[in-house]
């Protein structure tokens, strides 16, 4: 029986998918420390992925990893947006395109 070792964070459902496809797996609940640790090394994983692929669906695993993160850390959805709004407000968003070149002093 041929064994691969992955030690990461996978998605809640992955084990149940693994085991309906007739195959073992062994997995542990995280610390809450631990799942931290892990959700920003999953955060640079899906960055990545996304980066190398520029898709829609690595963009999405990207948001639910950052939801993840959130909701970890003790904070909503809701303040996160409040945040993102309030910076947007104060120093506006991207939609304008601007490649800050220089600044002379």
């Amino acid at each position: 029986m041929l064994v691969k070792t992955y030690h990461k964070l996978v998605r809640d459902r992955i084990p149940e998918i693994i085991e309906a496809d007739g195959k073992i797996c062994v997995c542990e609940t995280l610390s809450d420390e631990a799942y931290i640790r892990l959700l920003d090394q999953k955060l640079n994983e899906e960055l990545a992925e996304y980066q190398e692929s520029k898709s829609l669906e690595e963009l999405a695993d990207l948001l639910e990893v950052m939801q993840a993160v959130v909701r970890a850390r003790g904070w909503t959805l809701d303040e996160l947006e409040q945040v993102r709004a309030d910076k947007a407000a104060e120093r506006g968003g991207f939609a304008k395109k601007i490649l800050l070149k220089e600044v002379w002093e």
